[in-house]
């Protein structure tokens, strides 16, 4: 096969776990992959230059893209997601013409920004590529050739952390972008009524932590620690226990894929996760985690997995084989591969 993929951009999350990962898999069986990245990323701009100059050198590195498409024999081009961030389709019709099939591969609920871009875009393509089975049911009516492949994570790159845990003081963790720091206050009561019973540090790993001041956290050992994307797994794996917070009333978080989830998982630190969405599938139940919605599950949880370092090492083991059963790269691969290689035998 021959496969342009249309990437977000190198370090947007539906980029880096749901292309790129692939990629090498795809060399080494033999299959020609170009990866075209947006620049400047999908949904940034370069402040010295400006939005709408850098709105106009997106489209321009695009159409470059396309004449790139027109020039070559590509089988099928990947999107990632749509290709501007906005009600436009032109782009993903040229391409959609220039090149044998067009495979859409979602994440999200891009449908709540540009519901009848999304529509169409689902119309239009030969294959919809599903982050899970929330996302599926709402594409299943406008298309019926969908294919369920979970966000992954690539297990070489996550090593277990080592056992029994080096922190004096149990870590309880949260890994996230600025923005979703907003979920903390889910927890935040039942955090502060443990940090009265057992010592633990909430370790925040988050580009800034200002956002946060919102958020009445009195009382709780709270230590920042900034987002290094290089460094990303070795903070994770210098946890203890692994939060992901949930609204249960916001639309937009039942089509999450559960990434933070995942990562937590993949490196054996067991979690404690609203049960909302695919979260709800990721996590069995005092077996790899706890889901908690109310404070008094969180309070629960929290205290269960803090005054047993055993329990969580096994459920952080049992974590890490859930991942490598259902979402891991090396589990998901042949499924993505040989739906490619049907469609692109369709051509």
């Amino acid at each position: 096969m021959n496969i342009l993929f249309l990437s977000s951009g190198a370090t947007v999350p539906s980029a880096r776990f749901r292309i790129l990962p692939y990629l090498r898999h795809f060399q080494a069986d033999g299959h020609r992959c170009y990866c075209a990245n947006s620049f400047p990323q999908k949904y940034d701009y370069f402040p010295w230059m400006g939005f709408r100059p850098s709105q106009l050198l997106k489209r321009s590195v695009r159409w470059w893209h396309w004449v790139r498409a027109k020039l070559s024999a590509f089988d099928i081009v990947f999107i990632d997601r749509e290709i501007f961030d906005n009600q436009s389709l032109e782009m993903e019709e040229r391409f959609r013409e220039a090149c044998g099939k067009m495979v859409v591969d979602i994440d999200d609920a891009i449908f709540l920004r540009c519901p009848e871009k999304f529509d169409c875009l689902m119309k239009m393509a030969d294959l919809v590529i599903c982050g899970n089975h929330f996302l599926m049911d709402r594409v299943r009516p406008l298309n019926d050739q969908l294919l369920h492949i979970p966000t992954c994570v690539d297990l070489d790159d996550y090593e277990q952390r080592p056992l029994p845990s080096v922190n004096e003081v149990p870590v309880v963790g949260w890994i996230g972008t600025t923005g979703n720091l907003k979920y903390l206050q889910v927890p935040s009561e039942a955090l502060r009524e443990v940090a009265g019973k057992v010592p633990f540090e909430l370790r925040v790993i988050v580009p800034d932590i200002s956002p946060l001041s919102e958020i009445n956290l009195s009382g709780v050992n709270l230590v920042h620690q900034r987002w290094d994307p290089s460094g990303e797994v070795q903070q994770i794996q210098q946890m203890d226990v692994g939060l992901m917070p949930l609204f249960a009333n916001q639309e937009w978080d039942i089509y999450k894929c559960g990434l933070k989830l995942i990562q937590y998982l993949a490196v054996g630190v067991p979690a404690i996760a609203a049960p909302v969405g695919v979260n709800s599938e990721i996590i069995d139940n005092q077996q790899n985690g706890f889901t908690a919605q109310t404070t008094e599950e969180w309070q629960s949880a929290l205290l269960k997995m803090l005054s047993d370092p055993s329990m969580r090492n096994q459920m952080g083991l049992r974590g890490r084989r859930t991942v490598q059963e259902k979402y891991s790269i090396l589990a998901n691969y042949p499924i993505l591969r040989d739906r490619l290689l049907e469609l692109a035998a369709t051509s």
